[in-house]
């Protein structure tokens, strides 16, 4: 099942460091299957407040996404962000292809009468 790394940047101060993760993250990653989904696009804020940008990284499995964000080629680069960008990170599972949310509805109302 696809999974996700998300990040949400609130605060880039602009530095070198911060081109040098760039232009390495993608050798960090692609040995795990990931690639850029989301990368330096702008973003349309239609509710709520949503200060700064956002990447997400596709992986085929969150086996895969985790063994990245473990790895020692990220580790090794991970500073070069960190000390530049404040943000959040996640690691999110996707959905199944035939997944139906009225199952998840359902259970809800279930849990919610007993």
């Amino acid at each position: 099942m696809t999974a996700y790394a998300i990040a949400h940047l609130r605060k880039i101060t602009p530095h070198s460091e911060i081109a040098e993760y760039i232009e390495r993250i993608s050798a960090t990653f692609e040995p795990y299957g990931g690639r850029f989904l989301v990368h330096g696009r702008r973003h349309e804020t239609v509710e709520g407040d949503w200060v700064g940008d956002v990447v997400m990284i596709g992986f085929p499995g969150i086996a895969e996404a985790r063994r990245w964000w473990d790895s020692p080629a990220y580790r090794e680069i991970a500073p070069l962000r960190s000390r530049h960008i404040e943000g959040d990170i996640i690691l999110v599972e996707g959905v199944e292809e035939d997944y139906d949310p009225a199952t998840t509805a359902k259970a809800m109302r279930d849990a919610l009468s007993s």
